[in-house]
C-alpha cells in the first residue's frame, strides 16, 4: 500500500532534476539516487504507483494526492 512520507517538495524537485520523461517509477528512483536524494525521498518515490510520469510536476502531484 502506498504510504507517503512528509517530504520537502523543493528537495524532491531537486532530486528529480535531469529525469527523462516519460519516466517509470524505477527511472524516477534511479535519478533521485544519482542526485543524492535523502532516504525519505527515495522511500516516498519508491512507493509511487507504477505508471509513466510525464514530468517531475506529475510526480509531485501524485505524492501530494496521496499525503
Amino acid at each position: 500500500m502506498y504510504r507517503p512520507m512528509k517530504v520537502n517538495p523543493i528537495e524532491m524537485q531537486k532530486s528529480l532534476g535531469g529525469v527523462s520523461c516519460p519516466a517509470s517509477r524505477k527511472d524516477i528512483v534511479a535519478t533521485a539516487k544519482k542526485s543524492g536524494a535523502g532516504p525519505e525521498i527515495e522511500k516516498t518515490l519508491g512507493a509511487l504507483p507504477e505508471k509513466a510520469y510525464d514530468s517531475p510536476a506529475a510526480v509531485n502531484r501524485e505524492v501530494g494526492r496521496k499525503s
